[in-house]
């Protein structure tokens, strides 16, 4: 934590093992650093970290609205496919809840049923002062209820006035524009600090259309409203909205730091092309307090918060909105009732959602420096969580009465964890932890709309049932360093980490296909059923870590394998009715499963001339992943795939030329009937200028405008008569954004 000086204020203490690290300092130049830094921090003698440089990041927030799109450089990682602002971060093949996310220190929950609402949708590009990306073996102090891994983004630190200088005012102003989806918005920050007090506020906004592919890649123009088409090239359901906001107040009283923070969300509209619904209102409040103190033996932190989300979804301008027994070509559902058989069939008007959840946490943690070569890390966690889904009537089927679809779900986590970091000699570190935790969960009683499509058996059923779950979760890390030479450092580690199934895997209670399919965060258009009885999953994984360098790290080379084991992995299983190349209810279950494979990634200098500096980066990610009792492949699992920089710099201007290649997409989840996809390259053009208190970035993504599937997107839905399970053409991969200009500005004061 640095003053405006850029002096320490507070020594965190060493965050260990991280396998990429995005560091976004506040105002740097392009010419501070290399592109990207792969070295421990001074204070952080295990944290080999790939540290992405502000002007690279720069140029990404100039292109991109997705915070998690950030990542996309670093080693292991790849990005699921959802809507324009809410990417899922997938590590060597896990996501969404197998990994935990923590924003601004606190655990946020996707609060949907179709995890529309991800924690790093919460948090601006423009907004983020650092992002960490913890895989493989986390740091159980870091780590806990999640197998993949630990993904950390943060706001700007607080800053405050130079001793005897009275007061510090600065801020920031910036705006974009991309060509494809005439995507644009703007963000502003202004600081007022004296030496002991800090007030920050951050604010962003920013709108996009509806994007288009490189080439057209569906047949049919329709979106089953009347009047309303889109060009086969179009991918319905991308549009979105969204504006963050946040104030934040820092106080400093000798070894003392208070912090407050209230950030607030006003999402109008995020639409999804791998959904059957889309978000039309998402409203999040959250308050955040932490206290920091240093002590002569180390430091003490605390932390305690409370997040409110008001959630809402129903069918945007590309799908189907009437629905009705008598609807068809030449007889229109409209909302005017008719009777048919003494029955009133009155129209469905859409089928509302609405998620309501209150999410409450308390943390303490304490840094104890044992020794000058020896750190004890003690902690314990809090929280609580409350969520409600449910869909209030819109007529015809859809009715009288609400559907619950999760009626008072309680998920609470109590945990303690204890972590020695050791220098055993010049050479050797070791880092071991154990972290326990329970989880406690329960839900009430159900009930659906009506006693159509088995909604009373089901209902009974489940009502009938015991529904409060405890799970009681031990995770286990140990990690050893060894300085081979100043050229080769080498990390072997082994661990064990337990994740417990979330509310919707546990307690979705319905089996119609209407109810099944507007359960689904993986976007593959089928439909699921929640199992109870559950598991949780429980990882055990080995990985190493092989980092050939130049004693200044001009260049380097670094190769990770690494082998995971999963008992009881939450998989998808076939019911009664179950086809191939459709859609179909399946049903979660428990099974083994393994993944395995590497990350590569290097930096070179090329050349320093009188027309600028030279330099090569490149990464690589390989990942197989097996459902050990059937011998189906793992869903989402990234193909292949490499991204290879040519970068220069040269008097205030950064540039680079990016290829991105990925491999052709044939090992898939028959389950799920998940799609294949070819294989295909990219080429990306990234600019940069930095005057003194002005920054233009401009670019252009998919240079030429191929035509390509995203492996990792899922099944286009995004138009037509989405509520039916296959109303709609099966077979479709949400396709990739074609050719995007794109011109960004920043201006500090």
């Amino acid at each position: 934590m640095n003053n405006a000086q850029g002096t320490p204020l507070f020594t965190l203490g060493r965050l260990s093992t991280a396998i990429a690290c995005i560091t976004l300092a506040q105002g740097a130049s392009a010419q501070d650093t290399p592109l990207i830094v792969e070295a421990p921090l001074p204070d952080t003698p295990l944290e080999n970290a790939a540290q992405v440089t502000p002007a690279v990041v720069q140029q990404l927030r100039a292109a991109t609205n997705d915070s998690a799109s950030l990542l996309r450089d670093v080693p292991g990682v790849s990005l699921n496919g959802a809507g324009g602002v809410s990417s899922l971060p997938s590590i060597r093949g896990l996501a969404d809840d197998r990994l935990r996310i923590k924003v601004d220190g606190t655990d946020l929950i996707a609060a949907c049923p179709n995890h529309m609402n991800p924690p790093l949708s919460y948090i601006e590009p423009s907004q983020i002062g650092q992002l960490k990306v913890f895989a493989g073996i986390t740091p159980v102090s870091v780590g806990g209820d999640s197998i993949g891994g630990t993904v950390v983004a943060d706001r700007a630190e607080p800053e405050f006035a130079r001793d005897g200088e009275g007061r510090l005012n600065k801020g920031e102003v910036g705006a974009f524009y991309r060509s494809n989806n005439d995507a644009m918005g703007g963000n502003v920050s202004a600081t007022h600090a004296s030496e002991n007090l800090s007030i920050r506020y951050d604010g962003a906004w920013s709108q996009a259309d509806n994007y288009t592919a490189g080439s057209d890649f569906k047949t049919s123009p329709e979106t089953g409203r009347p009047g309303h088409t889109l060009p086969l090239d179009e991918v319905g359901s991308t549009a979105y909205e969204t504006q963050n906001h946040s104030l934040s107040l820092a106080f400093r009283n000798g070894d003392d730091l208070f912090e407050g923070r209230l950030s607030v969300q006003d999402m109008p509209e995020q639409l999804y092309p791998n959904q059957r619904m889309d978000l039309l209102d998402n409203e999040q409040t959250l308050a955040n307090l932490a206290w920091t103190r240093r002590m002569e033996w180390g430091m003490l932190k605390a932390r305690a918060y409370h997040e409110d989300v008001d959630h809402y979804m129903d069918f945007g301008a590309d799908k189907r909105y009437w629905y009705g027994a008598l609807s068809g070509p030449g007889n229109p559902c409209s909302p005017i009732g008719f009777m048919v058989d003494g029955r009133d069939q009155t129209c469905a008007a859409g089928m509302p959602m609405y998620s309501e959840s209150a999410n409450t946490g308390l943390s303490l943690k304490a840094d104890i420096d044992l020794s000058t070569d020896d750190l004890l890390r003690l902690g314990a966690e809090y929280q609580r969580y409350r969520l409600d889904d449910y869909w209030t009537a819109s007529g015809g089927g859809m009715g009288p009465n609400t559907f619950q679809n999760v009626n008072n779900g309680q998920r609470d986590r109590t945990a303690l964890f204890a972590e020695l970091e050791a220098r055993h000699t010049d050479q050797w570190l070791t880092l071991t932890g154990i972290r326990y935790e329970r989880v406690d969960m329960d839900a009430d009683r159900v009930h659906g709309y009506s006693m159509m499509a088995g909604q009373a058996a089901e209902t009974a059923a489940f009502n009938a049932s015991d529904r409060s779950q405890t799970d009681h979760n031990i995770d286990l890390t140990a990690l050893a360093r060894y300085r081979h030479s100043d050229n080769l450092d080498i990390e072997l580690g082994l661990a064990r980490k337990v994740r417990s199934p979330n509310l919707y895997e546990r307690y979705t209670w319905s089996s119609w296909p209407m109810a099944a399919t507007m359960n689904n965060f993986v976007g593959d258009g089928n439909g699921y059923l929640g199992d109870i009885e559950l598991n949780p999953e429980v990882a055990y994984t080995a990985s190493a870590r092989f980092d050939w360098h130049a004693q200044d790290r001009r260049w380097f080379v670094t190769a990770t394998p690494f082998y995971t084991h999963v008992n009881d992995y939450i998989d998808a299983v076939q019911r009664p009715g179950w086809q191939a190349d459709q859609f179909n209810v399946l049903q979660y279950d428990n099974q083994d499963a393994r993944l395995y494979g590497i990350d590569l990634a290097m930096q070179m200098p090329l050349a320093s001339t009188d027309w600028g500096d030279w330099g090569l980066q490149g990464v690589i990610n390989y990942t197989n992943g097996q459902n050990r009792d059937t011998g189906d492949d793992l869903y989402n699992i990234m193909p292949l795939n490499g991204r290879f920089t040519l970068t220069h710099r040269q008097a205030g201007w950064d540039n680079a030329v990016e290829w991105v290649v990925v491999d052709e997409k044939d090992s898939v989840s028959d389950v799920r009937n998940e799609l294949q996809t070819d294989g295909y390259s990219l080429i990306n053009l990234r600019a940069s200028h930095s005057w003194q208190q002005t920054r233009l970035d401009f670019g252009i993504e998919n240079l030429f405008d191929r035509g390509y599937a995203l492996p990792t997107g899922g099944v286009y839905t995004g138009q037509g008569r989405t509520m039916s399970m296959n109303g709609i053409p099966w077979g479709i991969a949400v396709p990739g954004m074609g050719r995007s200009a794109y011109v960004g500005v920043k201006v500090t004061f």
